[in-house]
Parts: structure tokens; sequence; C-alpha cells
């Protein structure tokens, strides 16, 4: 399923969401620029988790923690970028007017951190580095998914031919929850390293109500009221 967009206006402009994605696709176009230094960039600003591993057991963390940081803002590819971005520019702007803009971003950077460390807790000597705003954005989607789960996404499902269809919140959010999470038990279970960080996404995902319920209650608890009012 592919979200084209929400019916879900927001109060005022999303200006943390559109600098992010402003910022992730001027750091793309500095990645393309690099051409054959690129794996070397990627090795030293992406999330390495052996890298951290070691670094435990030295103490030496600065280097090993920052590219929690950095490597939200690399991306191996257009779709990549296209993808992320775009999935932030539909579900991020309700959450930015839900938490303000500086609530937002500290919100932003902690679930992408947190998604990090989920990827590392399944596979901490890996020597791939992760890249990707995916972990971050996955924390905005599960924030959206417990402060407007009947919102309505027109979804695209490309099955033989193109159908176009609204659904509520939850079920497009709770579908792609759960296929991160059976994506990432299968990984777990054949042995091999994916491809892709499904445990940052299923991290990052929890991670997001979780920093809603610490950093906005209030929030949380208006949003928690509704559900239980309707039942």
């Amino acid at each position: 399923m592919i979200p084209l967009r929400d019916l879900n206006p927001s109060s005022r402009p999303p200006v943390v969401g559109y600098t992010l994605i402003v910022l992730n696709v001027l750091v793309f176009f500095v990645e393309i620029s690099l051409e054959q230094q690129l794996p070397a960039f990627l090795k030293a600003f992406g999330f390495i988790p052996a890298r951290l591993t070691s670094a435990l057991g030295s103490g030496d963390l600065l280097e090993a923690v920052l590219p929690l940081f950095t490597s939200m803002f690399l991306h191996g590819g257009w779709l990549h970028l296209i993808g992320n971005m775009w999935t932030l520019f539909i579900f991020g702007d309700n959450v930015e007017d839900s938490l303000g803009h500086g609530r937002f971003l500290l919100f932003y950077l902690a679930a992408g951190v947190l998604a990090g460390l989920s990827q590392f807790a399944t596979a901490p000597f890996s020597r791939i580095p992760i890249v990707g705003a995916s972990g971050a954005i996955a924390g905005v989607m599960g924030a959206y998914f417990f402060l407007f789960p009947g919102a309505r996404v027109l979804t695209l499902i490309p099955i033989l031919f193109f159908l176009v269809i609204e659904v509520p919140a939850y079920v497009f959010l709770g579908f792609w929850f759960f296929l991160q999470f059976y994506s990432g038990t299968a990984s777990l279970a054949g042995g091999k390293a994916a491809g892709v960080a499904f445990w940052a996404h299923v991290g990052g995902f929890l991670a997001g109500v979780l920093l809603l319920l610490v950093m906005a209650p209030e929030k949380f608890r208006e949003a928690w009221s509704r559900r239980v009012s309707r039942t």
C-alpha cells in the first residue's frame, strides 16, 4: 500500500517537517557528488552496530554514538529518499501540529535514535552501515497512529491494476507495522541480515507512542480519553 495523502488538515505549516525534508534532500545531493568517496562517507556517518559494540567495551562512545544522529539524514538511493520524505510529508504535519515545532524536532531525533538502538539490539555485531530517516519517520507514524487513528488515508494499492481507496489511519499504519514486524522476525529466523532495517522500523514506531507519553502527556491523555469515550 502506498499512501497518497491523508484527509486530516493541520492548523499551521509544518516548518520543522519541511526543514527536515530540505536537509535530507541537500545531504543526498552531497552523497551523489562524492561518487567514489561515497562508501567511505557512509561508513563514517552511517550507524554501524559493531562500532557501538566495540565502543561500549572501550568507553570511547562519541564516534560510535554520533552516527545515530547523522545516519538519519543519509539515504541509499532516490527511491529510499523519496519514499521516506513522502511519508514524512503526509504524516508529519499533524504530529508537528499537535506537539509544536520545538517538541516535534526533539521527538523526531529521539525516535530516530531509539529506532537505531532497536536495530542494534537485534544485530550488535553487524558491520553494515545503517542509513535512512525511516526509523525517525516510523516514530512519527506511531504517534499518528495513536493520535489520529480514524483519519482517512488515500491509498494506492498496485495489485494487477491501480486501485485507490480511503482507509482509516489505524488500518494503514497497523498493516505497515505488522509487515515490519513479520519481516523482521522472518529475517531473524532465517539467520541472515536483511537489506532493510526492519527492527529500526518496529522500534521507531513503538518509540513514537512512548515518546508521545513522555514528551506530550497532555496529548497522550486527550487521545486516550477520546478512545475510551468511544467504547
